[in-house]
């Protein structure tokens, strides 16, 4: 089953006023795009600073309008959806951020913050407490850390937190903006072991958003490479890496630093 798929989508900014929005073009930021993500699937947009990736994440998870093409949620296109039919989508559709700590409210504890989306779908009492202590557990936060506010944890735990926030919902589908990037190398492989693990467990898709191949090849069933708003490359199984022949993937290839022995020459 497929979850959510762009067709043929483009977003193109233009000046809202004056002389500007009556002669210029606009801005292209998306063009013509098509992909698909099935039900426990992962895949990755891979791009620099530019490439339309957190764009077309935006137009996928609704938050924008696409100037043209469309945007379908099992079928649905978003555009089409009803007040009701857009929240039961946002239960479904979660998000994990770069940063952990800027997306929680500061004097909100663990326990509040995991708490928060369950309230907000009518969750209360001892099935309230019962997901709260699941979650912490599903994650590796220890239930001692419930009563600590954000500042007061690691940046590893924070972004336990957030994953923690982010299935708490049991969503099928996490939209993972850059959710490796703030992390030093320790913490970034026990992060994609848990993420792993949590898609097995809970049968979850994954949407990565990301500059950093690195990691994504462990992570991910099919990359989709974003350049100046196009998908310029689609890689998927074994070895995936390995495949690359657009100069742009090559180069962002090329930028990966050696985590691993060995891991580069993998790649020549």
């Amino acid at each position: 089953m497929n979850l959510l798929e762009s067709r043929a989508v483009a977003k193109i900014y233009r000046p809202q006023s004056g002389w500007l929005a009556r002669k210029a073009d606009g801005t292209v930021a998306v063009r013509d795009v098509s992909l698909t993500i099935g039900a426990g699937e992962s895949i990755a947009l891979i791009g620099g600073s530019g490439s339309g990736k957190s764009t077309l994440a935006r137009l996928m998870l609704g938050l924008e309008r696409p100037t043209s093409g469309a945007v379908r949620f099992k079928g649905k296109d978003l555009s089409d959806l009803s007040s009701l039919e857009k929240r039961a989508m946002r239960r479904e559709l979660q998000m994990i951020f770069q940063n952990s700590l800027a997306a929680f409210d500061p004097l909100f504890t663990v326990e509040q913050i995991i708490a928060e989306p369950l309230r907000n779908y009518g969750m209360r009492g001892s099935a309230l407490r019962s997901r709260i202590g699941e979650t912490m557990e599903q994650v590796g936060l220890d239930r001692e850390l419930s009563g600590r506010l954000p500042r007061e944890l690691s940046g590893g735990q924070q972004q336990r937190v957030g994953i923690a926030r982010a299935i708490a919902l049991r969503p099928q589908l996490i939209l993972c903006d850059e959710p490796l990037s703030s992390l030093d190398a320790a913490h970034r492989r026990q992060v994609i072991t848990l993420l792993e693990s949590l898609k097995r467990q809970l049968g979850l898709a994954y949407l990565f958003i990301t500059h950093d191949l690195s990691s994504i090849e462990r992570l991910c069933d099919t990359v989709y490479v974003m350049h100046e708003g196009l998908l310029v490359e689609k890689l998927s199984g074994e070895g995936m890496l390995q495949q690359a022949k657009h100069p742009y993937t090559v180069q962002l290839l090329e930028a990966i630093p050696i985590l691993e022995p060995g891991q580069r020459a993998s790649r020549a």
